[in-house]
């Protein structure tokens, strides 16, 4: 083979050295810190001024995953201070974030599919693998470019990648709960085919959707209708006349728990019908610890009785949509994404998960002008303090608090 036809090598990139490092932090604090959420945690998470009192979840914002990638997009742009460097998508859903690694000039590449931009990319160039990981296709390009490349993928999504890499030299197809279009989703989808391509998974995103499975896992059915249901969310040649006899479970990472742990009873029972035993069918628990935690919290501060609840985060993140849900079920619940949704005591522009929209509705806040108030306040492993905080002061501002008695208090 010539040395021009030889593929470029990889090029990893360690960019945690001390001396960077340090000025990473002192960077990323300023920009993401809270000294009011902080002092919110160190007295227990609730604070009371007057008649209004803001209760805020025990586990909530930055997870150590969200952290690793922020930190190392940040220190590419002290370690490559002159070079192009790019990131594949955003590295974690939330906007604020993504806007202060535009403001270092780190440019967003298309996500979605490869296109003329990563033909472009040279072996100068820095390009930042984001924190949901990216299907290998992405991955094995920008290598071919010979790109210098940070990686910052979580590693709770690696472990999952590790699990469907174990079904696929199995023969076991991967059923992944997920969003079929999310970025993680996709990440581990391309890696459940295994090394040689053959192997298979199905996502699902509903308990109808795995209903419907379970249904075909019992009884049959039609191929071409089975196909045409799960269009873009099953493997290339899938037949689930072939591919349903062996399944293990897997999940996007910020998926709710007990939703995923339906999902795994129910295929389990589907094939426990079939079969008589549960021989051909396996699962393992890769569901984020951090999402966990802030679930568990969330679930936790429902105990204690509250007037409404908001959750600050990006709209398009995944986590941060089940803590509505959560939210939801038991209380008025709004999902914003900034402090500047909370327009007045009688408006609040908010996310509704169910129209997929931002919509502008009365605030739940305009009731309680005189009237003893409680607020609860979480958000998703992706949302910064600097935004919890901000939501916090707006919401006392309402009542007539300022930031300075906040601080006093």
């Amino acid at each position: 083979m010539s040395e021009a036809a030889k593929p470029k090598k990889r090029k990893r990139v360690n960019v945690r050295r001390p001396d960077v490092m340090t000025l990473v932090q002192e960077e990323v604090e300023k920009h993401f810190h809270s000294p009011i959420v902080e002092k919110l945690r160190e007295s227990g998470g609730s604070l009371t001024i007057g008649k209004t009192t803001i209760r805020l979840a025990e586990q909530f914002g930055f997870c150590y995953g969200v952290e690793r990638a922020i930190d190392l997009a940040y220190a590419s742009r002290r370690v490559f201070p002159n070079q192009r460097i790019f990131l594949i998508g955003e590295i974690i859903h939330n906007p604020e974030v993504n806007r202060q690694l535009s403001d270092m000039d780190i440019v967003s590449l298309p996500w979605k599919e490869l296109t003329e931009e990563y033909d472009d990319l040279t072996e100068d160039d820095v390009v930042i693998v984001p924190a949901f990981g990216a299907p290998t296709f992405f991955t094995e390009k920008i290598e071919k470019q010979g790109c210098h490349i940070i990686d910052t993928t979580c590693g709770d999504v690696m472990k999952v990648w590790r699990r469907v890499r174990t079904y696929a030299k199995s023969g076991v197809t991967s059923l992944i709960h997920g969003k079929r279009g999310h970025e993680e989703t996709r990440a581990t989808a391309s890696r459940a085919t295994g090394e040689d391509g053959k192997g298979h998974y199905l996502i699902v995103l509903t308990l109808e959707e795995t209903e419907y499975v379970c249904n075909f896992i019992r009884n049959g059915g039609n191929s071409a209708e089975f196909l045409a249901k799960f269009d873009k969310a099953v493997s290339d040649d899938f037949d689930p006349q072939i591919h349903l006899k062996e399944i293990g479970v897997a999940n996007q990472t910020t998926m709710l728990k007990s939703e995923t742990e339906d999902i795994q009873r129910r295929v389990r029972l589907a094939i426990v019908d079939r079969d008589g035993n549960d021989e051909n069918f396996q699962m393992f628990d890769t569901i984020c610890g951090a999402t966990q935690e802030r679930q568990d919290a969330l679930f936790d501060m429902l105990n204690k009785p509250m007037d409404l609840l908001l959750v600050v985060g990006g709209y398009n993140s995944s986590n941060t949509t089940h803590l509505v849900e959560i939210g939801n079920e038991n209380l008025p619940t709004y999902f914003i994404r900034e402090a500047s949704c909370l327009e007045s005591l009688e408006t609040v522009v908010h996310f509704d998960i169910k129209k997929n929209s931002e919509v502008s509705a009365p605030n739940i806040l305009s009731g309680f002008d005189k009237e003893e108030v409680t607020i609860g306040i979480t958000a998703g492993a992706s949302c910064p303090a600097n935004l919890i905080e901000e939501a916090i002061v707006r919401v006392l501002a309402l009542r007539g608090i300022s930031r300075e008695t906040i601080e006093k208090s």
